[in-house]
């Protein structure tokens, strides 16, 4: 079945921020704001010309709610241009893209801005229901000597002990697991060692560190606080890593038998990214320079206590309806929210056994070239703020692609509660 290609004329991403323990100096819709703004000032159109702007944001503030509209405006996109928020988990960003196709491919839409946001360290620690009841009763007490009953009720261990809001939304409220559990469930299904985790991690770094030496993060623009400091380049690469330093890390979601870690997980990071769609009748009408084009595009469900593997259920069927193998594709993004998450689904497709039972193949899909793989790293070292990381890897991967001389790439991503997201690009250089 055919696609009509849609087009990613440009796009933008912020410096992702490590979160360190406190509020970082942006909030979600800054980091949506300065990123857009840039993006739309070196475009032949006015920010008003969009058709519509798609946000995906898993995390938003409570003042910020549908942030999508909240930054169109602040943008300058005017009253006319919608905006509106969407929620993939991990694949936020990714769904706002394919939101934006459908849209495009529809008629409703020529011309959309979409991407994904999370400022992760701005993630808020909540009350618990004893708390909150605490609070109800201390409303209701009218005289002082009510409250004063009331405050000598109050419940010390919850007032503090908060519930901290990004474990709970790093948690799968079905199986109950946290995201890293997960991880360990695939790093025992097939067999990952600690050692080959912590290498693919040092990898990621020392890819992310050459391509920051080289200039191949293009689509970075800085981003300047209240204060005039200037934020260029993402910062949670670490120069100094090696395996034999991670391993000596402890477990973090199995203390006693895990593999999992800090150091082979990806980072609790702050960051936003954009990409600009359009259809064959925009790019005329604007005299635009496509960077890549967008020709299919797949989601899959799976178990979700094995959420990793959501690459392999999602690129599979792309692969199959479009004649590919594994080989022909000249780049690959797959998001790093575990080194034994990746590594998993590199298994998964070498296991004749996997692919008979879990993707209805005849034996194994074969495996991929690691050369083409997250050339330039991944989350691991780049961190992962959960709303943008589907549109920054669709929008590195079409950067990658070009400085490769062309060709056709895959990016893919793991989401919580057990589903895959992936789109197929190919390269207009």
């Amino acid at each position: 079945m055919a696609f009509e290609p849609i087009y990613i004329v440009d796009g933008a991403r912020t410096p992702f921020l490590k979160a360190r323990n406190a509020p970082g100096p942006f909030a979600a819709s800054d980091l949506a704001v300065q990123a857009g703004r840039a993006l739309l000032l070196r475009q032949p159109f006015a920010p008003t010309d969009l058709d519509e702007v798609i946000l995906g944001c898993a995390s938003p503030s409570p003042d910020e709610v549908n942030i999508g509209r909240v930054v169109a405006l602040r943008m300058g996109c005017g009253n006319r241009v919608p905006g509106w928020t969407v929620m993939r988990n991990c694949a936020s960003g990714m769904q706002a893209i394919d939101s934006a196709i459908a849209n495009i491919r529809s008629g409703r839409s020529q011309l959309v801005l979409a991407g994904g946001v999370d400022a992760l360290s701005h993630a808020p620690l909540l009350y618990s229901p004893s708390m909150v009841r605490w609070f109800g009763g201390l409303a209701q007490a009218k005289t002082l000597g009510a409250r004063a009953q009331q405050f000598a009720r109050v419940p010390l261990k919850a007032l503090f002990a908060p519930v901290i809001g990004i474990l709970k939304g790093l948690t799968d409220p079905v199986v109950g697991l946290m995201m890293g559990q997960t991880a360990e469930n695939l790093a025992w299904k097939f067999d990952l060692s600690r050692r080959a985790m912590d290498e693919f991690s040092v990898r990621s770094h020392q890819r992310t560190l050459a391509a920051q030496q080289a200039g191949r993060f293009k689509e970075i623009v800085p981003l300047i606080d209240s204060e005039g400091r200037v934020y260029a380049d993402d910062d949670g690469v670490r120069a100094d890593s090696n395996a034999d330093k991670l391993g000596t890390l402890k477990p973090f979601f199995d203390r006693k038998y895990g593999r999992i870690t800090a150091g082979n997980s990806s980072q609790i990071t702050d960051g936003a990214a954009w990409l600009l769609l359009a259809s064959a009748e925009a790019v005329t009408r604007w005299n635009l320079e496509p960077l890549a084009k967008i020709t299919d595009s797949e989601w899959a469900g799976l178990d979700p206590a094995q959420m990793g593997l959501g690459p392999v259920h999602a690129v599979t069927p792309i692969l199959q309806r479009n004649g590919l193998a594994l080989a022909d594709i000249d780049r690959w993004e797959i998001n790093e929210a575990f080194a034994a998450q990746v590594l998993a689904c590199l298994a998964a497709w070498e296991s004749d056994d996997y692919c008979r039972e879990q993707l209805a193949a005849e034996g194994a899909l074969g495996c991929i070239d690691e050369s083409r793989l997250n050339v330039d790293g991944g989350a691991v070292a780049l961190g992962h703020p959960v709303g943008a990381s589907g549109a920054r890897i669709v929008l590195h991967l079409a950067h990658a692609l070009r400085a490769a001389g062309g060709g056709r790439g895959i990016a893919s991503i793991c989401i919580g509660g057990g589903q895959g997201g992936a789109m197929l690009v190919e390269s207009c250089a």
